[in-house]
C-alpha cells in the first residue's frame, strides 16, 4: 500500500509540475535582471506549471513562486556554508545561483538561467547590511534538503477560504504548534524565515500603544506568500521590461504598430493553450480545421467592422501623434549631432 501511495504521489507531482510553453516574447528583460541582481534579493516568478495555477488561484496574485538570489559560490563568505552549497549544486562555481523550494525536489540550489524565459521581478530589501544579507543566505543554505510541504499549500487555501463554509475539522492548521514536519517548507516560507532570522520585516503587524508608540510583531512565516514581497513597503521593486522607454528616449518613440482587438490579444497572451494543439507533425482533425477557419473569419469580420466604424476624429489624432513623433525624432537627432 505504501509503495502504491508513493507511486501515486510521484505521478501527481509530475502532473502538477508540467510546464506550459513560454511566450515568444517575455515581459521582462532577463539579461538586465541578471546583471542587476544582488545577493539576498528576492526573485518573484510568474510560473507556468499547474501547481503555479493552484497558487495563483489561492493567493489571487500572478506571482506564484519566490527564490532567494545567493550570487555565485565565491559570494558566500562563510567557508562552511560555501562548501555545503557547492556540494548541493555541483556545477561551475561562476554560475549565478538561487535557493528555492520546489514541489517534488524540496529546497535546492539551481542556476538563475532556469527562469530565463519567465516573467520576473526583483524585490530588494531596503538598507539591508552586508553582514545580515550573508546571514540570511546562510540560513537558506542550512535548509537545503528540506522537503516541499504540500500540506502547507492546502492549509493556506483553507486559511484564505471563509471559515463559515468549512467544517471545523477541515480548517487550517497553520497556527497549530508543530503542525506538519519541521523538515518541510515552501518557497516563500523558507525565505520569510531567513529574513525573520535577521529580524528584517516583510509585512509585520503594526500596533500602537496608549502612549502612541508603534510596535511591530512578526507574522507567522507559514502564511507568507510570494505576493507579500511585492506588497511589502520594506522592499524596493525593480522591473526591467522587455521593451524599455529609456532605450528609445521617450515613450512616444516606442515601436507601436497599430492597435490590437481582444481577439488578437487572446492569441498573443493566452498561456493556457494545450500543448497537444501545438505538437508538430500532428494533423488537425476536420473539427479543429473548421474551428480555425471560423476563428479566422471572425477576426477578419471584426477587423472589417472596426475599419468601417473608425471615427475620423481618431484618424486626425493619430496623424497628429505621428507628426509629434517625427518632430521628437528630429530633435533627438539634432541633440545627438551637437553632442
Amino acid at each position: 500500500m505504501r509503495a502504491f501511495l508513493s507511486f501515486l504521489g510521484r505521478k501527481i507531482t509530475h502532473w502538477l509540475n508540467r510546464e506550459r510553453d513560454p511566450v515568444a516574447t517575455p515581459m521582462s528583460d532577463f539579461e538586465r535582471i541578471r546583471h542587476e541582481l544582488r545577493p539576498c534579493d528576492v526573485l518573484l516568478v510568474e510560473g507556468r506549471t499547474r501547481i503555479s495555477d493552484v497558487i495563483r488561484i489561492i493567493t489571487q496574485s500572478p506571482w506564484t513562486h519566490a527564490a532567494l538570489y545567493i550570487g555565485r559560490l565565491h559570494d558566500i563568505e562563510d567557508p562552511k556554508f560555501r562548501a555545503r552549497a557547492a556540494d548541493y549544486f555541483g556545477g561551475d562555481p561562476d554560475v549565478q545561483l538561487i535557493a528555492e523550494s520546489l514541489l517534488g525536489e524540496g529546497t535546492v540550489i539551481r542556476p538563475l538561467t532556469n527562469y530565463e524565459k519567465d516573467h520576473l521581478r526583483i524585490c530588494r530589501p531596503k538598507s539591508l547590511s552586508h553582514r545580515d544579507s550573508q546571514q540570511a543566505i546562510n540560513f537558506a543554505i542550512s535548509r537545503l534538503g528540506f522537503e516541499y510541504d504540500m500540506r502547507q499549500i492546502l492549509d493556506l487555501a483553507r486559511f484564505l477560504f471563509p471559515w463559515t463554509i468549512l467544517p471545523r475539522r477541515w480548517r487550517s492548521s497553520l497556527f497549530v504548534h508543530n503542525a506538519g514536519r519541521p523538515t518541510r517548507t515552501v518557497c516563500s516560507t523558507m525565505i520569510a524565515e531567513a529574513f525573520a532570522y535577521i529580524q528584517f520585516p516583510i509585512l509585520p503587524l503594526v500596533r500602537s500603544t496608549k502612549d502612541n508608540e508603534m510596535r511591530l510583531f512578526r507574522r507567522n512565516p507559514r502564511i507568507c506568500t510570494p505576493r507579500d514581497f511585492d506588497y511589502s513597503p520594506y522592499f524596493e521593486i525593480i522591473k526591467y521590461p522587455f521593451i524599455d522607454c529609456d532605450e528609445y528616449g521617450s515613450y512616444r518613440l516606442l515601436p507601436w504598430h497599430g492597435s490590437s482587438d481582444m481577439l488578437d490579444e487572446r492569441v498573443l497572451f493566452d498561456h493556457a493553450v494545450p500543448k497537444s494543439a501545438k505538437k508538430k507533425g500532428r494533423k488537425k482533425t476536420k473539427k479543429e480545421a473548421a474551428d480555425v477557419d471560423q476563428d479566422n473569419y471572425l477576426i477578419e469580420s471584426e477587423e472589417s467592422e472596426l475599419q468601417r466604424q473608425r471615427d475620423p476624429l481618431i484618424e486626425e489624432i493619430l496623424s497628429t501623434e505621428n507628426e509629434i513623433a517625427e518632430k521628437i525624432k528630429e530633435e533627438v537627432k539634432e541633440e545627438t549631432g551637437k553632442s
